[in-house]
């Protein structure tokens, strides 16, 4: 395949579909950890300013129970215990008397973020709380918690990507691998490769393996196409053979002066020149039928009144062949062009006279079955062989028993083409020694 045909600057399938999937864990890893910082933060600083307000309360009624232990007063009180277990949370704070003195501290530097909470007793005030917290303790272990969730979500972020990898590269395989194979085989049937096929893709998505049928058939179809455009050259090449080689052999005797000129003579060329208009005239039909889905002009037309038609014309044929010819027609309405079913009416009338002896009978029926209308043509003909019979309707197919008999092998598949066109079909039925049925099939349509 040329380089115009192939797509550039896309990317593989398997790469975008790799990148495809790391970003979506990443984005969802992502969101996830942003929502559990945002709302684990929330909570956190909830709880750190509790503990914030029960230690500061704590120390408050710690300076107040010791201020009326005793002789009330500042006189004998002992902070240290107290403020010792607020420095091992992180906080420093310091007991100032009504007056300002300083009680007991454990401040250090400026008085910048103090909290100020007033101590009572007994109604008055006897003094002030200074309390100050400090990045240890409690506020080392909520940085500590933070750092920790933060490396968690990293590491997270860093794991889905891993498995998002791995998880693109399996599915990636599993999808390109039959789009491979079919690109193969579209490349190879494009070189000339009749026999390229995808084949069974086990483990591909049901899609992909519905597609590599579609394409198995197609291709298959396309090569019974090719077979049958050869096996048409070839017969009609085989069927102009012998009238064009008398045609030439007669001819080059006259002009060399081998033969004379009699009217015998012009006799048998006149008959070799009509052999070969008829034969023209035959696939000319055969080509107009296969186009014909794009020419019908169809109307609400009886089948009946077509099919009594044809009768009539064939009476005299049937009678001078000596062969009974019977019918027995029901109305049946159908949407359809008169002009071809009376061309395939007459084709399965010519093909049951052809094959049935004298003393034979034709009879031809007409039903409605459902919503379908069905011309039977039957003969007492010697019959189509089972292997034969899927032939019958091939271009130019002439069976065993036909080397006598004259035509072309085209009648029917006019016929079948035709009947194809009308979106019906034509159906054979055979039985060696004991005659044939072809059934005409349409659908039944508006009364005419």
């Amino acid at each position: 395949m040329t380089d115009k045909y192939r797509v550039r600057g896309q990317g593989t399938v398997g790469l975008r579909l790799a990148l495809t999937f790391i970003a979506v864990a990443v984005l969802a890893v992502a969101l996830v950890a942003v929502l559990a910082v945002l709302f684990t933060d929330r909570d956190i600083a909830v709880l750190v300013q509790q503990r914030r307000d029960d230690l500061t309360n704590s120390l408050a009624a710690d300076a107040v129970s010791t201020y009326n232990t005793g002789k009330p007063g500042w006189y004998d009180v002992d902070l240290a215990p107290a403020l010792k277990l607020a420095d091992s949370d992180g906080a420093q704070a310091a007991v100032v008397d009504d007056k300002g003195h300083v009680v007991a501290s454990t401040l250090r530097g400026d008085s910048s973020g103090n909290i100020s909470r007033e101590l009572t007793s007994g109604g008055h005030r006897i003094g002030t709380l200074l309390v100050r917290f400090t990045g240890q303790g409690l506020t080392a272990s909520v940085y500590n918690l933070r750092a920790s969730l933060v490396r968690a979500v990293i590491g997270a972020a860093g794991l889905a990507a891993v498995l998002a990898l791995l998880a693109a590269v399996l599915v990636s395989r599993r999808i390109t691998r039959p789009v491979t194979r079919l690109i193969e085989s579209v490349r190879a049937m494009g070189r000339g490769d009749e026999r390229a096929r995808v084949g069974q893709v086990a483990g591909a998505p049901a899609e992909l393996r519905e597609l590599a049928v579609a394409f198995d058939q197609m291709a298959d179809t396309l090569t019974a196409h090719e077979q049958v455009r050869r096996n048409l050259v070839a017969d009609v090449a085989h069927e102009l053979r012998t009238p064009v080689a008398v045609l030439q052999a007669n001819t080059e005797a006259l002009v060399d002066g081998l033969v004379a000129h009699t009217p015998d003579q012009t006799v048998s060329l006149h008959e070799e020149v009509l052999r070969l208009g008829r034969m023209v005239e035959d696939l000319q039909t055969l080509a107009s039928a296969e186009a014909a889905a794009l020419q019908l002009t169809r109307q609400p037309v009886d089948l009946a009144q077509i099919a009594a038609e044809e009768a009539e014309e064939w009476d005299a044929s049937f009678a001078t062949a000596g062969v009974g010819f019977t019918r027995c027609l029901e109305p049946a309405p159908v949407l359809a062009d008169p002009g071809r079913l009376h061309q395939v009416i007459t084709n399965l009338l010519s093909n049951a006279l052809k094959f049935t002896p004298r003393g034979g009978q034709v009879g031809m029926s007409l039903s409605r079955d459902g919503g379908q209308a069905r011309l039977e043509v039957s003969d007492t003909g010697p019959g189509i062989s089972p292997d034969d019979q899927g032939h019958v309707f091939d271009r130019l197919w002439r069976g065993p028993g036909a080397a006598q008999t004259a035509g072309s092998g085209i009648g029917l598949a006019v016929a079948a083409e035709l009947a194809r066109a009308h979106e019906g079909r034509i159906e054979v039925a055979s039985e060696l020694g004991r005659g044939s049925r072809f059934t005409l099939i349409l659908p039944l349509g508006p009364a005419a």
